[in-house]
């Protein structure tokens, strides 16, 4: 991809996320059937759609693309018809709705519920163990890509290289065990109806409005200390993340596959942050006592099966320090990537 020296504005940014490599044209060019994307109105699910549509039109072939989520933000709605996006409105906690959705030969199940965890826990396993169930027992003749986390594993050391998706899960927290949940629910059906199924198992994606770099640099500019309590994480490019999880339609199996998504460097939040602050102009000062125990994924697998991603790490610091100084828009979700408690 041809990477600018830096992204404008919202409009650019959503433009940029959605440009189909020749890798993912290709698959939809041999993909069967339509895409359903369950849960598109997250914060990475408005550009999937777009990136599967833009891929099919280039691809020329005839295949839907079907949005679904409660949409409580009509905006996002229509800014996903305006793409060519078919939409739905459904509860997916409401078993009914869900048996009334058409049913398509391909599912990308992206809901889920982590921000607000502590103190609402019983909310947090509802809608990551029992909106999955709904949808594994409806969807069983489809082929699923199942959004998880890097969460479900241990905490390890730097020194580790990450967790290799061969790792037995150990999650801390309910968030994370919830999170193990879903797979589990997904792993439970995908066995009882051989349903072909891939847990994707995604941290920290970058889209500039929100993310690990974001929040660091976000830090920075108001003045405010960089939280180095967890001092080393893994990211990748919104854009390389929503690619490989429609690429991933084609790895799904049963039993069910696993693939962790992140970029391939280990990166460091001081070195991160003293970078940012340079680009900035701003001073850097930090809080916590960093520690050696962090949530960082092996990509090795991602990689020898779709490439090494198109946005590198030090492009997405230069990029997120950019959009903070010029005023880019922010969603306001943090990623809470400093938490190694499990409370979210």
């Amino acid at each position: 991809m041809n990477c600018p020296e830096r992204i404008a504005d919202t409009a650019e940014l959503e433009e940029m996320l959605s440009v189909p490599s020749a890798e993912l044209i290709g698959m939809m060019k041999r993909l069967e059937g339509d895409i359903m994307i369950l849960g598109i109105a997250g914060k990475m699910g408005v550009t999937m759609g777009r990136l599967a549509v833009r891929a099919i039109q280039e691809a020329g072939v005839k295949k839907k693309v079907i949005g679904v989520a409660r949409f409580s933000r009509p905006e996002e709605r229509e800014k996903l018809q305006g793409w060519g996006i078919e939409t739905i409105a459904c509860d997916l906690l409401d078993q009914a709705a869900v048996a009334r959705l058409p049913k398509t030969q391909n599912v990308i199940f992206m809901a889920g519920r982590k921000f607000g965890t502590d103190g609402s826990e019983a909310q947090t396993w509802a809608m990551n163990v029992l909106a999955p169930a709904f949808a594994a027992e409806h969807f069983r003749e489809s082929r699923i890509v199942a959004f998880s986390t890097g969460c479900v594993y241990p905490l390890v050391g730097v020194g580790s290289c990450g967790c290799t998706e061969e790792i037995v899960p150990l999650p801390v927290g309910e968030y994370a065990q919830s999170c193990l949940g879903r797979e589990r629910i997904f792993q439970y059906f995908s066995s009882r109806y051989a349903t072909k199924l891939l847990l994707f198992r995604l941290n920290y994606s970058v889209d500039l409005r929100y993310g690990v770099l974001h929040d660091i640099a976000r830090s920075i500019w108001e003045g405010r200390p960089v939280d180095n309590t967890v001092g080393y994480f893994n990211v990748i490019w919104q854009g390389d993340a929503n690619a490989a999880a429609l690429r991933s339609l084609e790895l799904a199996d049963s039993p069910a596959a696993i693939l962790n998504v992140t970029g391939p460097e280990t990166a460091s939040v001081e070195k991160t942050a003293r970078l940012l602050g340079r680009l900035m102009g701003r001073e850097v000062t930090f809080k916590g006592v960093p520690g050696d125990r962090c949530y960082l994924n092996d990509s090795a697998k991602m990689c020898r099966c779709f490439g090494y991603p198109s946005v590198s790490l030090d492009q997405m610091i230069r990029w997120q320090a950019a959009w903070i100084v010029n005023g880019g828009e922010s969603i306001g979700k943090p990623t809470h990537f400093e938490v190694n408690n499990g409370k979210f």
